[in-house]
């Protein structure tokens, strides 16, 4: 009696097939594919774009009216832990120094004499307590380079520099930049996820349908699921103010009228990411599609919006980027109603911004909203 042999069994062949059903799998799921490679090439170009870090650079702006051409000025400026700036206006200038973003300004004055380069040449100093730190330092660099010009070419005599004039201002905490920015990170997530898996929720379970059967219009489907998330985001925005204000010595210049400005602001910013939120609930096939919309979407601005950090680390063609970004002009708006105390009416660039963005949102979604 003949016996039959049975078929080998490959564990290669299995090992193989078993690997490509595994590669299959992840390059099947985008959400894999954009967090294991695009968004670590993102964050490297964002963060590459940081200062040098070559050490301490003094910011300085030096006043209208100053004599550029004595040699004071040109060592000054050729020093590398001087950096001179300048400004559009002198309200912006201004609200630097209250911020420390600058060590201060200078005014220099020439003194009469036909050789315009040894003349002699007046350095006065303005800054504000808040950039206390730098100051001292700074004052010792400007000696210093005054020394180095008298053993190289200037005559002795020819540079006098006048005792720093220091105004005193409301010190600029770290929490003055942070809450804003926090308040910002908080309704952009929670909004966003709220709205998006809520409403995907109710149109993929039925309830939408149900909802029709009933005399109720649409448009009161909306108004309903979006006033609970905005009334409830907006308590929230009022807890971690009034919070940040009592524990924390967040400055609100103007108190309930800063906190009333913000809240306003806040609806409005709410409303934009409501219509962000319905948007990616109508296009997304599944719920795990969500989390990678908003992703896409949220962490680019909570990255360059200046939440976490002021975009001046970055280059000059980045921070023109960031200035369209939603986030960054709610941020800008906080900052400027909370600590600067200005209003509505100084926010104009922030509104504005923000209102196209919300008009070409609702627009958008007027012909991608899916009911069924």
């Amino acid at each position: 009696m003949s016996t039959q042999s049975s078929p080998t069994y490959s564990q290669w062949t299995a090992l193989l097939a078993m690997t490509k059903a595994g590669f299959r799998a992840i390059f099947a799921n985008p959400i894999a594919i954009v967090f294991s490679v695009i968004f670590p090439i993102v964050f490297v170009l964002i963060f590459s774009a940081f200062g040098s870090g070559n050490g301490t650079t003094y910011k300085i702006a030096v006043l209208p009216g100053s004599d550029t051409t004595h040699t004071f000025f040109q060592m000054l400026r050729q020093n590398s832990a001087v950096e001179l700036v300048s400004f559009s206006d002198s309200t912006k200038l201004q609200q630097a120094l209250l911020k420390g973003k600058l060590t201060g300004t200078l005014l220099l004055t020439r003194g009469v004499a036909a050789d315009t380069t040894s003349a002699s040449v007046r350095v006065q100093f303005f800054s504000t307590t808040a950039s206390g730190p730098t100051i001292g330092p700074f004052l010792n660099l400007l000696d210093y380079i005054r020394l180095q010009g008298l053993a190289a070419t200037m005559p002795q005599g020819s540079v006098s520099i006048d005792r720093p004039v220091i105004r005193e201002v409301r010190k600029y905490l770290p929490i003055d930049f942070v809450l804003p920015g926090q308040l910002g990170f908080s309704i952009l997530f929670s909004t966003l996820f709220g709205i998006a898996f809520t409403f995907y929720g109710l149109r993929e379970q039925g309830v939408l349908k149900r909802f029709f059967a009933t005399p109720i219009h649409r448009i009161n489907i909306l108004i309903g699921i979006g006033s609970s998330r905005i009334s409830f985001q907006l308590l929230s925005v009022l807890v971690l103010l009034l919070f940040g204000h009592w524990v924390l010595d967040f400055t609100l210049q103007n108190g309930w009228v800063s906190v009333v400005q913000i809240v306003s602001f806040t609806v409005l910013m709410l409303l934009l990411l409501m219509g962000v939120g319905l948007i990616f609930s109508s296009i997304a096939k599944t719920d795990a599609t969500i989390p990678l919309l908003i992703n896409l979407f949220a962490l680019p601005q909570m990255l360059l919006s200046g939440t976490f950090f002021s975009v001046e680390v970055f280059p000059l063609w980045l921070q023109r980027i960031c200035e369209i970004l939603p986030l960054k002009q709610f941020n800008d708006a906080v900052r400027k109603i909370s600590f600067e105390g200005l209003g509505w009416l100084d926010c104009g660039k922030e509104f504005g911004i923000l209102l196209l963005w919300t008009v070409l949102v609702y627009a958008l979604l007027s012909r991608l909203l899916r009911w069924e």
